[in-house]
């Protein structure tokens, strides 16, 4: 095993935060730059769409490859790997000059955060000392929630000063974040290489495929044809499933979910990020276009989401320790349930200061209860050897659920709307100034009708998983 000084575990510590960063800024801004990206390119909402499931898919569909790929070839190796396809695929997106091009480049900048992810603590946990391990990861952990909070505020402040097209400047502030990773890899000792897993690349590609296909039919297709690419998606979804079952090194072990507290973390899993992505993404967009807040406006309003969350998890962390995963799942999920559902109830309102501020700092005060708790879950049902794919499976599926959440509720949205808005609109498309009075409200009533629909359908699945949560997760005796 590489032994490491205490000074190239600081440039490890740092290369991984500064790694992680553009990750997480990546993810946490581009709800908020998705109208400015749909203004500029003049493009439409499954273009926006596909701007943010590009990413998701190659990320969700390669990420427990990239976990292999490390432990096959490297941390490090694989770790720098990622990040220079990450950066490369950022910069092509600061430049990209039409949708299609911008698409691309977030599926290539997926592939490299799929590489990334994994090592960013991977590469931490072999760096330090089991006795030290615990503060850098907590460093890191500190680190990665701040980025996470100040990516929203970053990003709408300039597109509040500099206008729609400054959103070209979220993905270039990954070029220095990237070059000081880089920078700070080099010169270390080399990884000790073992055997590893083999690569499932039947695997990846198959799940890559049911994905895709999956999306297509709620993004990219009409209503004949959408059933059709459904169809394709759960033959490939089958043929993923039959080649894990068979294949001596799976990426996805499906002997895992014969456990029923695993399993049952995974659902719950796929139910709150499901509504959790959903609600998130196009709130947004709801405020931005229909509202007309601004988006500086938008990420302060949605910035107690974060700090809530932030000060919380460590205190919900004691309380599971107490009283087991299981409970405290299923409170923070109620109350999860809670903020979405009055969410919705008060989205006619507008009132951005007494109506999201607030349920936003409710939100987090739920999904603190949530986040850490559902990793405790994840890893107290399996041994000690398999926690590290555990851990990539449940991320893996809290992926899968933000894309296919962004993919269908954006149909469910336009449905709702269409079904009030006046001819010729379109949902999350700015109103044209010379309409009259009467069709502007009735633009605006669509509008807030179609986002509270997605509140109330993610207040449904938030309950379903609180209630799965008390009766399949592990509590204190």
């Amino acid at each position: 095993m590489t032994e490491f000084s205490p000074k190239q575990r600081r440039r490890i510590l740092f290369a991984a935060i500064a790694a992680s960063s553009m990750g997480f800024i990546d993810g946490s801004v581009t709800s908020i730059v998705a109208p400015a990206i749909r203004a500029s390119l003049d493009t439409g909402l499954a273009e926006v769409q596909w701007v943010s499931n590009a990413y998701l898919l190659t990320l969700s569909s390669l990420l427990l490859l990239g976990g292999a790929a490390g432990d096959r070839f490297g941390l490090r190796k694989v770790f720098a790997l990622g990040i220079l396809v990450f950066v490369v695929a950022s910069l092509a997106c600061a430049f990209a000059g039409s949708a299609e091009w911008l698409i691309a480049a977030r599926a290539i900048q997926g592939i490299g955060a799929a590489f990334m992810v994994p090592g960013s603590l991977a590469i931490i946990a072999v760096a330090y000392p089991k006795d030290q391990r615990g503060g850098a990861i907590g460093t890191w952990a500190a680190a990665s929630s701040l980025t996470t909070l100040m990516g929203p505020v970053f990003g709408g402040l300039l597109l509040t000063w500099f206008g729609n097209d400054s959103w070209r400047w979220v993905f270039a502030l990954n070029l220095p974040l990237g070059a000081l990773a880089l920078g700070l890899l080099l010169g270390l000792p080399a990884d000790s290489v073992g055997q590893g897993r083999k690569l499932d690349i039947v695997g990846a590609a198959l799940a890559t495929i049911a994905l895709l296909f999956v999306s297509w039919a709620f993004m990219g297709a009409d209503i004949s044809s959408a059933w059709i690419f459904i169809g394709f998606g759960v033959v490939a979804i089958a043929a993923f499933i039959a080649w894990e079952a068979r294949t001596s090194e799976p990426m996805l072990p499906l002997k895992l979910f014969a456990d029923f507290g695993f399993t049952g973390a995974q659902v719950v899993t796929f139910l709150i990020y499901f509504g959790i992505s959903a609600v998130m993404f196009y709130l947004s967009m709801v405020m931005i276009v229909g509202w007309l807040v601004s988006p500086a406006e938008v990420a302060i309003a949605i910035l107690p989401f974060g700090v809530a969350l932030t000060l919380l998890s460590t205190p919900a962390g004691h309380l599971t320790d107490r009283l087991g995963p299981g409970p405290v799942i299923a409170m923070g999920g109620a109350i999860v349930a809670l903020a979405f559902v009055l969410l919705g109830a008060t989205a006619g309102w507008h009132a951005v200061w007494f109506a999201v501020f607030p349920l936003m700092a409710l939100f987090g005060i739920g999904m603190s209860a949530v986040a850490g708790p559902i990793s405790t879950a994840v890893m107290g049902t399996i041994s000690e050897k398999e926690t590290g794919t555990a851990s990539a499976i449940n991320n893996a599926v809290s992926r899968v659920a933000g894309l296919l959440a962004i993919a269908s509720m954006g149909s469910f949205a336009v449905w709702v709307f269409s079904a009030g808005a006046p001819e010729g609109t379109v949902f999350g498309v700015p109103l044209d100034l010379s309409v009259s009075t009467g069709s502007a409200a009735a633009y605006i009533e669509a509008t807030d009708a179609a986002f509270a629909a997605i509140c109330y359908f993610a207040g449904v699945l938030s309950a379903c998983a609180a209630i799965l949560s008390w009766f399949s997760l592990p509590r204190r005796r």
